[in-house]
Formats: C-alpha cells, structure tokens, sequence
C-alpha cells in the first residue's frame, strides 16, 4: 500500500488531528487555541458564494411561541414564562442539496428558530432528527464533503458518503434514522423538529438544569417511500416550500407542541453516557418529556431573498437563562455559524430587517460594508461618556467548574459510551415490521448505485451487522440481489 501523506494546516505545517478537537478533558468545552479546527470551519464557511454551504434548499415561514406551562423552576429566560407569546421565524430545509436540488431527496431536514424577544433574538439551529452523524466539529467539513460533489467529474457520489460513514462509527445512529422512511417526509408540516444539542437553564436562584429542545408536530408525523420520494422529486422538486406556503396562504396554519427534557446539573457526571453527546439520544424514561407549550406558524414572507435567502440564525444567540452546554458540536457551532453569516451576506447582517432584533441594540460594533445604522460617541468601552455597559448581574447562574487535562479524545468515560446501542435499540424496539422492510428497501437502493465499489458494499454491510446481525444479513442479501453478479460476501 502507498505511504499516505501526513495532514498539514494550509501553512503546510503537520496537522495535530483530523478528528479530535483540543478540549478540557474528553468531555470538556474547546478551547479557541486549536487554530486547526478555527481554520478548518472558517476556510469551509468561505467554501461557497453566495448560496449557503449547508441547508442551502429551504423555505420558511413567521408565527408565534406561546407557552402554557410554567418552567420558572428551570429557567429565567423571558421567552419560556408561562403566558409569553414572542413572534418567530422558521427556516426548514435540506442538508447537502444546493438551490436547485429537490425537497424530497433522502437528507436530513434542518429546522431553525428565531425567537424576537425582549431581550434580543434566540436562535434554536436545530434538525427533523435528535441526533447527528458527528460528535466532534474536527470532522464536519469533512463529513460535508462526503456528502457535496466530486473534485474530479463534479458529481455526487455515494461511494464517498458510505467510505466516510463505514469509517465513522459514530454516524450508525443518525445513518439508521436517515435511511428509515423519516429521512423522506411527506412536508415540512408532518416532520418534528429537534434542537438536537444539549443546552444549559438556569433560573432565578442560580440552579441550574440541561435541556433538550423537542417540537412534536401537531399534524401528525407522515413520510414517504422511497419510491414517492423519487417519484415527487420528478413531479414537482420544490413540493416542500409549495407545500408550506400554500397551507399557510389558504388559513392552514400548521403548529408544534414544545416539549423539553431536563437534566438535573449534577447529574450529567455519572450518567450511563455522555449526555452531550450529539449522536446520542436521552431515554425518555429517564428523563420524560415536558410540555411547556406550542408555536404555530400564520405568515407567509412577502420577499422571499430578503426574508428567506438573507435569514440568518446561529445557536451563539441565547439569552440570559439559557447557555451552552460541553456538547463539541455546539461548541464549534458558536463560532461556524456567525462567521458563515459574515462571509455569505457581510460582517452587518444583523441589520438586515429579518435578523435586526426587536429589543433595543446598543454595540460597540462599528462600519464595515453595508452599515446603516453606525452608533455615535463612545466608541469604545469601558467609557466615562454615559455609553452603554454590560449587566453582569443578568448572567449570574451560567457559570460552572471544569477541570481536566487538555486533549484530543473521544468520549469513552461513561459506562455506554459506545456507537452501535441507540441504533441497536432503533431497529429492534422503535421500527415496526413495514419500517424495518422499508429501511433495509432503502439503504440497498442508496448503496446500489453505480459508484459504489465491490469493496465498499462489503463495508456497507460491515456497517450494518455492527448495528444488528439480521439488518447485516438482509442488506447483504439485498445488494446480492441488486449488485453486479452476487459480488457482497458473507451474506
């Protein structure tokens, strides 16, 4: 085999790690001197002009969040008090596809909020799933490549999606969900949404709690086949965003129930496994889902560039009561996130009507491109002039201790740290029989296509019988079936 040549930086210097952040600990925070992951995620934000990298195929709508419940004992953000109503934004949309791609390709489907509170916007950059196929950001521009075109025919190819996958295990949990008919929903307004990462409450005395964000919808949860899918993508490749403005347009205002689940703060510790892990789901047994409220949604765009194309949501938009969790995602989404926004509509989009809060701005941040709205004297802080200055006292209860020596690790510190339970306990205990007949239907017809290797599809159901030895078994022996001269072994 040919020596592979070492990982360097764009300065040619050998790259620490293509897969391990540097963090507190394995299961601490990141710190902002791995410059390798900073410049991984800001080269990758500036990747495409002027479509988004990610999520680029969507379409949203205006509503409201009203809560019914009270959480006072596990938050003081203003948003989530019993009787609250804030108006919101949500954007929902493909992963991987650009502009022109078809809603009802097999993809995740983003879901994301802005929330226009009182005390300045909160953004919720969520997925239709609780889960996804990476627990470290190290990997994300990657992950996304495996997913986008070829450097050499600039087509896609699933041979690369499955090489990346069958040498991450970590994605067998989000890989199951995708290839289960909830990878193609019917529409926007029959798919849940999830926050996915775990966030930090904290209320009024300062305790504090981890959350989960869940958004059931109330129109009933309704999916494709595969074979629909395709069929749709055909008939009309933009049925989603028709879809959803044509219910809204006719009074057909589709609505989510806002349920969360809450962690005690100590109990993150010890837990069975790390519960900031993204590829990992919270049992509901232990920790039940909570109804705290509904957002329906009532309002088309007028313009859909300016409201739409232009809307930018970052999970660093949080108010007081609500922080980050260790969650390495995350993490390296607080960055990703605003910098994208920077680059693909310029360092003031926050000015731009759908992202300008509703709340008071008051900002040291001055000029640059396409500034309007330039503060005046002082212009710096801490000043002696009467400028604006910082309240402290609103952030009291977010902070936490951390200890641990600086790493590049993966999570292996908790009793089931491991990638193949979730995905095991997905096929045995959640899918019925019709959905278990569908999800095998489904990856066979993805890993049959033409590009995918002999050796890959041997991977493949590697892959699979990791998850479970009948998935194992009948994936092989439906490639069998679909591949070239029964070329899959051990079936």
């Amino acid at each position: 085999m040919t020596e592979r040549p070492v990982s360097t930086t764009d300065a040619g210097i050998a790259a620490p790690s293509d897969e391990f952040s540097q963090s507190v600990g394995p299961n601490g925070p990141l710190l902002m001197q791995d410059h390798y992951v900073i410049q991984k995620m800001a080269q990758f934000n500036r990747e495409r002009v002027p479509e988004r990298v990610v999520h680029a195929k969507g379409g949203g709508a205006y509503g409201v969040l009203e809560i019914t419940e009270d959480v006072s004992q596990f938050t003081k953000a203003g948003l989530f008090q019993r009787g609250e109503q804030t108006d919101l934004l949500l954007r929902m949309s493909t992963v991987a596809g650009e502009l022109g791609s078809a809603d009802t390709a097999r993809d995740p489907r983003g879901f994301a909020l802005k929330f226009y509170t009182d005390e300045g916007n909160y953004d919720i950059v969520g997925n239709n799933t609780p889960i996804f196929f990476i627990r470290d950001p190290q990997k994300f521009q990657d992950f996304i490549h495996s997913q986008k075109r070829r450097a050499d025919n600039h087509l896609r190819d699933n041979n690369m999606q499955w090489d990346f996958w069958s040498l991450s295990p970590e994605s067998a949990h989000q890989v199951s969900f995708l290839m289960t008919d909830r990878g193609t929903p019917l529409n926007w307004r029959h798919m849940d949404g999830f926050g996915s990462h775990t966030f930090m409450w904290y209320n009024a005395a300062g305790e504090k709690f981890w959350v989960k964000y869940h958004f059931k919808t109330d129109q009933g949860i309704k999916n494709y086949t595969n074979a629909e899918a395709a069929a749709m993508a055909s008939e009309d490749p933009d049925h989603h965003i028709r879809d959803l403005h044509n219910a809204i347009k006719s009074g057909d205002f589709p609505s989510w129930t806002v349920q969360v689940q809450v962690m005690p703060f100590a109990e993150a510790a010890d837990y069975r496994f790390n519960p900031f892990d993204l590829t990992k789901v919270w049992p509901h047994g232990d920790y039940p889902m909570i109804t705290i409220g509904k957002f329906t949604l009532n309002r088309n765009p007028e313009n859909y560039f300016a409201e739409i194309e232009q809307s930018a949501f970052e999970p660093s938009n949080m108010v007081p009561g609500i922080a980050a969790s260790p969650d390495k995602m995350l993490q390296g989404r607080l960055f990703s996130y605003p910098d994208t926004h920077r680059y693909r509509i310029g360092a003031n989009y926050n000015q731009l009507p759908v992202n300008r809060p509703k709340s008071p701005v008051h900002s040291y941040n001055r000029d640059g491109a396409m500034r309007y709205d330039n503060p005046g004297d002082p212009v710096y802080a801490p000043n002696s002039m009467g400028g604006a200055a910082a309240d402290p006292d609103l952030w009291k209860g977010e902070s936490y201790q951390l200890a641990g020596e600086i790493v590049r690790s993966a999570y292996n510190l908790h009793a089931e740290d491991d990638d193949y339970s979730q995905p095991r306990a997905l096929w045995e205990k959640v899918l019925g029989d019709t959905d278990r007949e569908n999800m095998v239907t489904n990856i066979v017809a993805h890993a049959s296509a033409s590009e995918v290797t002999s050796e890959m599809r041997t991977r493949v159901v590697e892959y699979w019988r990791n998850i479970h030895a009948d998935l194992g078994d009948r994936v092989a022996k439906g490639l069998t079936d679909e591949g070239p001269g029964g070329d899959v072994p051990g079936k």
